[in-house]
């Protein structure tokens, strides 16, 4: 399947790929500015997809939501294969190092991108930016958690009203005594990107670069 995106082109042939995946409702516009505030340097080319199904109350969704925690298997394992073949090619297809992915994803986008990112079989980014969302459960998905090498920055604002803030603290606590570097902030917000923790995360994507 190929999925509709935005590009952001690097300023010259790129060090890596900056993939950052959108929320329920939204579409592949909504991150887009992000990639210039996370590589100002243009390093990297940006990419920002469109998740394929259309649900109410409307938008783009990566799977139907009818309990928090939990994606619906029916739509998620449909996407979350297409989104497998998709990102897999982008080495080959936007010309850069297979290894010098970065990944990013803010609510259902950041549930997407801890499957793409853990689940066993797949092969680890460089740096994951969690942004206010969860380890999914899904029957069938199962998470391989031996990455040397890989970081988890996770961000989620404490009075987050559709994600509870509980679940980022029980992924880093599932995170804890791994071979992942966990990186962990909560802020004082809902659910959101919190405009403070920009200058961290610019500096996290450099410094895994480097």
């Amino acid at each position: 399947m190929t999925f509709r995106e935005v590009l952001r082109p690097a300023a010259a042939a790129p060090e890596g790929a900056l993939v950052l995946l959108h929320g329920r409702g939204a579409d592949e516009h909504d991150l887009h500015p992000l990639l210039d505030l996370l590589d100002p340097e243009r390093r990297l080319v940006g990419v920002t997809p469109r998740a394929p199904l259309s649900l109410p109350p409307g938008g783009a969704h990566w799977y139907a939501v009818y309990q928090v925690g939990t994606p619906d298997p029916a739509t998620f394992w449909p996407t979350f294969r297409d989104l497998c073949a998709w990102y897999d090619g982008l080495p080959e297809r936007l010309g850069f190092p297979v290894d010098r992915v970065v990944l990013g994803g803010f609510s259902q986008g950041c549930v997407m991108s801890y499957a793409l990112a853990l689940a066993a079989g797949r092969p680890s980014p460089r740096i994951l930016l969690a942004l206010s969302g969860f380890m999914p459960v899904v029957e069938g998905l199962e998470f391989d958690l031996a990455r040397p090498g890989l970081e988890i920055v996770i961000e989620h604002g404490d009075g987050d009203p559709v994600i509870d803030v509980a679940f980022a603290r029980a992924a880093r606590q599932r995170l804890a005594g791994s071979s992942i570097e966990v990186g962990y902030r909560e802020f004082a917000g809902g659910h959101t990107i919190d405009g403070a923790a920009l200058a961290s995360l610019r500096a996290a994507v450099a410094a895994t670069l480097d």
